[in-house]
């Protein structure tokens, strides 16, 4: 007997459920639907009311022009300097000494006070070199006498001799005695001259003109040529000289300079190096190098005439080597160094930067010297560098505290009835830069009249 065949439970679960993918594409068919729907009312909402051109999407705006300063590079001259430290030295120092023995009588001088060279400094006691004169003097008057009397019998005694009624010896000897009284008389002098120069001696003098220190001997005191200290210290101080070092690598440039009879200036500053001592010239290159320092030492001479430089000072050396003349100048603050080297920030035409590599040179405390990549006239940017990058928008604000070297049109406002001055030796071109970039950044046009 046939029983009944069941059909397999599988498919009766797979009738009952419905199907998975169907469910992903009711999915994917809402987000089309909603897809079409945010598309339509986005063109609805471009299409303006009674029209049937579509609104046109906002330009995006680009970032807001960086605020700079700038200034023009000009032609000038650039002084080359050496810098140094150095030493205020007098041309002499002189300790003042008795040259004989005696007692300290007088002294008259003050303590720091300035004497010229002969001037009386102090007075020794002068009698005994008056007594030995005079002791001098009346030896001299005794051979004196003798000599006369040695000649008068060499007289008579050569006329005896002619009569042959003495001996030729006795004639010999009285000219002998001739000639012995004779040196007794010159070595007389020589005692009287000895003591004239010993009595010239306790009149002391300045023997250089200068400044007197403190007094070292006080009056009264035995003195003598063997004492260490002697009487006073005289400093000459005008003229006065400063010593200095300069690398031997600077030693040819400032030899050939001297060697060809220029006159190289030497300006000397305060410890601080803030504040001008005095100007004087070079005068001395020393005539070996100092192996240990790798240096030279030069000398310089000042008048010094109002004091200001003081012996033993410390001082700050400014030495003019030679001008770099006719230049291209710009300021310091333009100039700035990255992976390229030196470059700077030229403004073009169109208010934009545009990065340029330089070569410089010498430079002062205001303006450096381009050698090379930078033309009289063009524009340099020396504030606001910090955002700056090739070809980025400028909006350029000159204004009175633009630094040293700026250009002066650039600050005054343009106006119709006169244009601003260019500065020297930038030329036609860069006076119309300026008056154009004065226009574009002058008040707004005013707005159109209506018609009446």
């Amino acid at each position: 007997m046939n029983m009944p065949v069941e059909p397999p439970q599988i498919a009766v679960a797979e009738k009952s459920a419905p199907p998975r993918t169907r469910r992903w594409g009711r999915w994917a068919v809402a987000v089309v639907v909603v897809a079409g729907a945010l598309l339509a009312l986005q063109s609805y909402e471009n299409i303006a009311p009674g029209t049937v051109e579509a609104r046109k999407p906002a330009p995006p705006s680009g970032p807001a022009p960086q605020t700079v300063r700038d200034a023009a590079a000009i032609k000038g001259d650039i002084p080359i300097f050496i810098d140094a430290l150095g030493t205020v030295t007098p041309i002499a120092t002189i300790t003042v000494r008795t040259q004989i023995a005696g007692k300290l009588q007088e002294v008259a001088f003050k303590e720091g006070q300035l004497v010229k060279a002969g001037d009386f400094l102090a007075q020794i006691d002068s009698r005994p070199y008056q007594a030995t004169l005079a002791q001098a003097q009346g030896q001299l008057a005794k051979d004196t006498a003798l000599l006369a009397q040695a000649q008068s019998d060499l007289g008579r005694y050569q006329t005896l001799v002619k009569q042959d009624s003495i001996a030729r010896q006795q004639v010999d000897d009285q000219t002998f005695l001739v000639q012995q009284d004779r040196a007794a008389m010159a070595s007389d002098q020589a005692q009287i001259d000895a003591a004239n120069l010993n009595i010239n001696y306790t009149h002391i003098t300045a023997p250089v003109s200068g400044r007197v220190g403190f007094r070292l001997v006080d009056q009264g005191n035995y003195v003598q040529p063997s004492d260490a200290n002697g009487l006073v210290v005289i400093t000459q101080l005008q003229p006065i000289t400063v010593f200095f070092s300069i690398p031997e690598d600077s030693l040819q440039r400032v030899s050939a300079r001297l060697n060809s009879g220029a006159s190289l200036a030497v300006t000397v500053f305060d410890r601080n190096n803030v504040k001008q001592l005095a100007t004087g010239e070079l005068t001395t290159i020393d005539n070996q190098v100092d192996t240990a320092t790798g240096t030279v030492k030069l000398r310089a001479t000042f008048a010094n005439d109002d004091f200001a430089l003081f012996p033993n000072q410390f001082v700050n050396v400014r030495l003019l080597v030679d001008t770099l003349a006719g230049a291209v100048v710009a300021p310091n603050a333009a100039i700035q160094l990255g992976s390229i080297g030196n470059f700077v920030y030229v403004v073009r035409d169109d208010d934009t930067v545009t990065v340029r590599k330089v070569t410089i040179g010498a430079a002062d405390a205001d303006r450096t010297a381009i050698l090379s990549g930078l033309n009289v006239g063009e524009n340099v940017v020396i504030d606001g560098v910090d955002r700056l990058r090739e070809g980025a928008k400028v909006s350029v604000r000159n204004g009175q505290g633009a630094s040293a070297g700026a250009d002066p049109a650039k600050s005054a406002p343009a106006t119709d009835s006169a244009a601003p001055a260019a500065a020297p030796g930038q030329g036609d071109a860069a006076s119309g830069q300026h008056r154009r970039r004065s226009r574009d950044q002058g008040a707004a046009p005013p707005a159109p009249q209506p018609s009446p």
